[in-house]
């Protein structure tokens, strides 16, 4: 699983204030220890960045760059600012990707020029002219469109990451089956207009809104059934060590027994501990075999 670190964050106060004041070396710790932490890219989010963004994201990009050569995600609604951030992004190891595009015409027309015009990536967020899909099909009309536009414009396929939009289990647990089911089908879509294009997602919005202490496991657990589901990259908490060994292939146990419950195999579990129990019931919240609720560990 490609992992996108998600922590360089104008929503973390620390950093925040960095950007705000332009201090340089908050943004350049976390970025090495990022780097440090093995993700493949850095995610640097400017939230909208109204005021100002073109100005910032220049600055960001210039300072991460400074000391990581990891390629960057620009992640605002601030077209401007993605420019601005593009133009002074340095090719050291891989292109910088815009996150996002989302599926709506003005977006379209004025974002996806800039993927071929800067040589970049682009996130083709699935967030439509009504706002949020309501389900797998829905989807799949969005993805057909953004997918088209972007070969149109003669972006290939490795340069596109398609984002589904992640919903919080404990609030929209059937919005996350539909996901599920879409990410099952995207490589048939893709392989149609755009072969070669391959899925990313907002990992911790899985589990956003449940207590912090459940979170991990959350995210975990349905980092394996989405890679089972065919995901390619997920943007995550650069600092979670289990996850990072789950997505660098270190705990095989824990990924067989989730792909399993994905399966739908039959598992034996007389002889299984408690790690590997709680794993295989937040699978089974995950799939909606089980409503969720805080306690789902304890049942």
């Amino acid at each position: 699983m490609i992992l996108i670190g998600e922590n360089l964050n104008i929503m973390v106060k620390r950093i925040g204030e960095a950007m705000k004041g332009r201090d340089p070396k908050p943004i350049r710790q976390l970025a090495m220890a990022e780097a440090e932490a093995g993700v493949d890219y850095i995610d640097i989010n400017l939230g909208p960045a109204r005021k100002g963004g073109e100005e910032l994201m220049a600055w960001m990009v210039k300072t991460v760059q400074e000391v990581v050569d990891l390629p960057l995600y620009l992640d605002t609604t601030n077209i401007g600012a993605i420019e601005a951030g593009l133009k002074a992004y340095e090719n050291k190891q891989g292109k910088a990707v815009i996150n996002s595009i989302m599926c709506r015409p003005e977006r379209m027309e004025r974002q996806i020029p800039l993927v071929t015009q800067y040589d970049a990536g682009m996130v083709a967020l699935l967030w439509g002219p009504e706002g949020m899909p309501r389900d797998a099909a829905e989807r799949g009309l969005l993805a057909a469109d953004i997918l088209q536009k972007a070969a149109e414009a003669g972006v290939a396929g490795e340069d596109i990451w398609v984002d589904p939009i992640i919903t919080p289990v404990n609030v929209q647990q059937n919005q996350l089956l539909e996901c599920n089911q879409f990410i099952s089908e995207l490589d048939m879509i893709a392989e149609v207009l755009v072969p070669g294009c391959r899925s990313t997602c907002g990992l911790s919005n899985v589990s956003n809104g449940a207590p912090d202490h459940l979170r991990p496991i959350l995210n975990q657990t349905y980092m394996i059934m989405l890679e089972a589901f065919g995901m390619k990259s997920c943007i995550v908490d650069a600092f979670d060590n289990n996850l990072h060994d789950i997505a660098r292939g270190k705990r095989p146990d824990i990924a067989s027994l989730v792909t399993s419950v994905v399966e739908g195999k039959e598992l034996d579990v007389a002889n299984l501990g408690k790690e590997a129990l709680d794993y295989i019931k937040t699978a089974k919240v995950l799939l909606g075999h089980s409503l969720y609720s805080d306690s789902w560990l304890e049942l």
